[in-house]
């Protein structure tokens, strides 16, 4: 068994559903359990909806929801038999007035919690994977449709649930295998259910996460992640155009790459993967020929000291200063007791005798934060800054990576600078201004040779 992911932009359309189903086709003696993200856009659209109602526009929502309707029957139809165009729309009619009466209760109450915004958000997922069933058997496969929220077993915390993996596992065991020895299973990404069958999200992005559970659920031989990139490549496609792709990398490179910028995975993704030591593929829904990125447990042999540049961006910066903890111990402890207690996770950090820098990414609860830190010490904030974060199992042994990265980056201010924590990557703040001069410099430097079995060199670019 096989598990492929697709995301929004697969499934964006019946023309998307229609490659997409291609591609699972082709596939179908490895008996493939298929995990889908809502169709194109429309988790966005929903949140809208949702947002129009509790500050009560009427006039807004309920077009809204007419057209988001609209949109998902007609390419639904364009890719649904005539045999099953009735069951299609008993359950779009089925779904929306779920969905409208939701809608109507939040207009009500004026008010979304993170439990109504998993409700409303579900219905993406569940829509698509619906779709995508019905588009499959038109499409000559015997499909099976599973309500992910039967399966995925979560805590309650809403928007962002971890799974309840043990619970989990022994659910997927007990049914998917044996329905996918005889069809094809479709499923949603993103949702789940609490122990008592509320509905609950894994937060944005989430699907990827879906697809690594079921898979290790499963015991599943490889686990694919179908987007609209290659592969991971060697820079941001968004901020450099023509970067490389890497064939191979390994587990904790692939996760270190996520967490610092890397939206072709999720950052949860590939830990259900390391624990059942299943690779994990990066493919393209729309060149499904290219062999994409192998993930692995392994460590990546490799002649380039780095394999990727990642970027993590509308970063803040706080720095911290206090002469009056001179020699003091329990400074730090104050500083990230403060952080614990507002429940802003922490990127970088960077400290001296009486003074700490640090970075996040969430600035929703910044000023109690800096309430409380001036409290003992004096701090101020820079907005406006990038992570710049350079990932390589190399890094650690190869001697004078930093002075080569930052002869190369002669003008560029550098605002904190960070290696040893991890011994995979060496990461440090810019200025949003200078993200793509220093990516480009950086690019420049480190790949222009290049390990042909790790990276497969992008000649439209780069001759």
């Amino acid at each position: 068994m096989i598990v492929m992911k697709f995301g929004g932009s697969s499934v964006e359309s019946a023309a998307a559903i229609e490659r997409v189903a291609g591609i699972v086709k082709a596939r179908e003696e490895r008996r493939p359990v298929v995990v889908v993200s809502a169709m194109g856009k429309t988790t966005n659209k929903l949140l809208a909806i949702a947002a129009a109602a509790i500050a009560g526009k009427r006039e807004e929502y309920i077009p809204q929801l007419h057209d988001l309707r609209d949109f998902h029957s007609r390419e639904a139809r364009q890719v649904v038999p005539l045999a099953d165009r009735a069951e299609l729309d008993s359950t779009l009619d089925e779904h929306f007035q779920e969905l409208t009466e939701l809608v109507k209760g939040l207009a009500v109450l004026g008010e979304l919690t993170p439990r109504s915004i998993d409700a409303i958000s579900s219905y993406g997922e569940r829509l698509s994977s619906f779709i995508v069933t019905l588009a499959f058997r038109h499409f000559g496969m015997k499909a099976e449709h599973l309500d992910a929220r039967r399966f995925i077993v979560t805590d309650k915390r809403h928007t962002q649930a971890a799974p309840i993996l043990t619970e989990t596992y022994a659910r997927l065991a007990a049914t998917v295998p044996a329905m996918a020895r005889e069809s094809v299973v479709v499923m949603g990404g993103f949702i789940g259910a609490t122990e008592d069958g509320v509905t609950s999200t894994l937060g944005r992005g989430g699907s990827d996460f879906t697809a690594s559970i079921v898979g290790a659920g499963i015991g599943a031989e490889e686990i694919q992640i179908w987007t609209d990139v290659d592969g991971m490549l060697t820079a941001d496609p968004t901020i450099l155009a023509g970067g490389h792709r890497v064939k191979t990398i390994s587990f904790a490179e692939a996760a270190e790459l996520a967490y610092f910028g890397a939206k072709v995975l999720h950052p949860a993704t590939v830990v259900p993967a390391i624990e059942r030591n299943i690779p994990v593929l990066i493919l393209n829904s729309r060149r499904p020929d290219v062999p994409g990125t192998r993930i692995i447990a392994e460590t990546v042999t490799c002649e380039n000291v780095v394999k990727s540049i990642a970027c993590k961006r509308k970063i803040t910066l706080i720095n911290i200063h206090s002469t009056r903890m001179l020699m003091a111990h329990g400074f730090l402890r104050r500083i990230f007791e403060v952080f614990d207690r507002h429940e802003t996770p922490v990127d970088m950090v960077s400290t001296s005798e009486v003074s700490v820098s640090l970075t996040i990414d969430s600035t929703d609860r910044l000023e109690s934060i800096l309430a409380d830190i001036r409290q003992f010490s004096e701090a101020s904030v820079e907005h406006g800054n990038v992570i710049v974060c350079l990932v390589g199992e190399n890094i650690r042994f190869t001697p004078g990576v930093a002075r080569r990265v930052f002869n190369v980056l002669d003008g560029i201010n550098i605002r904190m600078i960070s290696q040893g924590a991890s011994l995979l990557n060496l990461s440090f703040v810019v200025a949003e201004k200078d993200l793509k001069r220093t990516v480009a410099a950086l690019h420049e430097e480190l790949f222009a040779e290049l390990d042909s079995n790790v990276f497969e060199r992008n000649e439209a670019v780069h001759a």
